[in-house]
């Protein structure tokens, strides 16, 4: 078998056998357990990470995303990319996040509030060299994401 097509069909097997998104690449509707938020995001014991979004659940469609959370708020940023995902949630804010096996079904609100956008700007900046300021931004995309 050629090397090429072997390494398609590895690909197109895994790629069936997951549940979700794989990274830079989207899929469908997320698998796991519907569990209620927390009560505070922060007891989740990490600042930042990656997590899965769901958007649009008339046809859903779901992404890796990096979170933080400032306060007991949490944080979808997709800097200043009006990405699929933004659109989504422009028309319609009901998304679903995944982290583990629980499912969040939560709403997202655009954060435009300079006060909130500097609180956040400094939780993102501390996590690393490339994370460009979102106060220096043309345009920002940047949601709150709330129980529903």
């Amino acid at each position: 078998m050629p090397r090429t097509l072997r390494f398609l069909l590895v690909f197109a097997v895994l790629l069936a056998g997951c549940n979700g998104p794989l990274p830079f690449l989207s899929a469908g509707a997320l698998d796991g357990t519907v569990t209620p938020p927390p009560a505070r995001w922060a007891d989740w014991g990490e600042d930042y990470g990656v997590v899965q979004l769901e958007t649009n659940p008339a046809d859903p469609y779901s992404v890796n995303i990096a979170y933080t959370t400032v306060g007991n708020g949490l944080y979808a940023n997709a800097g200043d990319t009006r990405t699929k995902w933004v659109e989504h949630m422009e028309r319609d804010p009901r998304v679903r996040l995944r982290r583990g096996d629980a499912i969040y079904e939560l709403r997202a609100e655009r954060v435009t509030d300079e006060r909130e956008i500097d609180a956040f700007a400094e939780a993102w900046t501390s996590q690393g060299f490339y994370h460009r300021d979102p106060r220096k931004l043309d345009a920002l995309w940047l949601y709150r994401l709330e129980r529903r």
